[in-house]
């Protein structure tokens, strides 16, 4: 990949937002299971029903986004967004009512 392939603008980060019933046993299971599927595909937990993952451009985002519409479950709302690399160093994160520091974005990818 050469430099502009690896822009801040064409590194992705996908956000997995969901609003999953879990008022029976069998939706609490499909619930698990869909947050177990989000930690396999390498999804970090951002918050109770919010996931992230980096990754190398649209192409990639598209594979994900297969796999996760395979994956959902039977109920509930799922949202997904993306931001660039660039958007996303400018999101302001608070804890406990204090500003956090940026998280670092990844420096390169990990081919495998």
């Amino acid at each position: 990949m050469t430099a502009t392939q690896l822009s801040g603008y064409r590194l992705m980060w996908i956000f997995v937002m969901f609003d999953l019933p879990v008022t029976t046993k069998k939706q609490g299971r499909a619930a698990t299971k869909f947050r177990e599927f989000l930690l396999d595909e390498g999804f970090e937990k951002s918050q109770f029903s919010v996931y992230a993952r980096f990754c190398n451009g649209k192409e990639q985002f598209e594979a994900y986004m297969r796999r996760i519409e395979a994956n959902l479950p039977d109920q509930g709302d799922v949202h997904i967004l993306t931001f660039t690399d660039r958007q996303y160093e400018n999101i302001v994160r608070f804890s406990g009512q204090r500003r956090k520091r940026r998280r670092k974005n990844p420096d390169q990818l990990a081919l495998f």
